[in-house]
């Protein structure tokens, strides 16, 4: 009997990596001649991280500044959601960045139909967080992950456990 072929995708972000990140930014607005001394702010929790600036130009760069060190250290721009811009007292800027970590159970669902509507033979079964796609043949398992890079989904994915 033919053992079924297996892989999950998942979105996932390394927040380590990210402290990492935030921390080498930091570091570049303490030493940047148009940031030194202006109590810009990075500092993440959880699953957010949140930025503090003067006034909104400083809030673009040190957002700059921020995707730089993260695509440097391979986490993907599509796992942060851009909060709206919150202004404060003496015009500063404060802006929350969320990062997302697993696949909400909508987008679970267009993956699922993607691989439905794509006749490849495999199967599509979302688990919490996860999709887990099987199918009998490898080839098929290939194709499948092929149409997912493809499709250019509006989050991070990653393709682990493929046995």
């Amino acid at each position: 009997m033919a053992k079924d072929n297996s892989f999950d995708i998942v979105s996932q972000i390394d927040l380590q990596e990210v402290d990492n990140a935030v921390n080498q930014s930091m570091k570049e607005i303490s030493q940047r001649f148009d940031l030194k001394g202006t109590n810009t702010t990075v500092d993440r929790s959880d699953s957010e991280v949140t930025i503090n600036a003067p006034d909104d130009l400083k809030l673009k760069n040190v957002i700059d500044i921020l995707q730089t060190k993260l695509t440097q250290r391979n986490i993907s721009l599509k796992a942060l959601e851009y909060g709206k811009v919150e202004h404060a007292l003496g015009g500063r800027a404060k802006q929350v960045i969320k990062l997302q970590q697993g696949i909400d159970k909508e987008q679970a669902k267009k993956i699922t139909t993607l691989i439905k509507d794509s006749k490849i033979k495999v199967q599509a079964s979302i688990q919490g967080e996860a999709v887990r796609i099987s199918g009998k043949n490898r080839d098929d398992l290939q194709a499948a992950i092929q149409l997912i890079r493809e499709a250019d989904l509006p989050m991070n994915l990653q393709f682990t456990n493929y046995r």
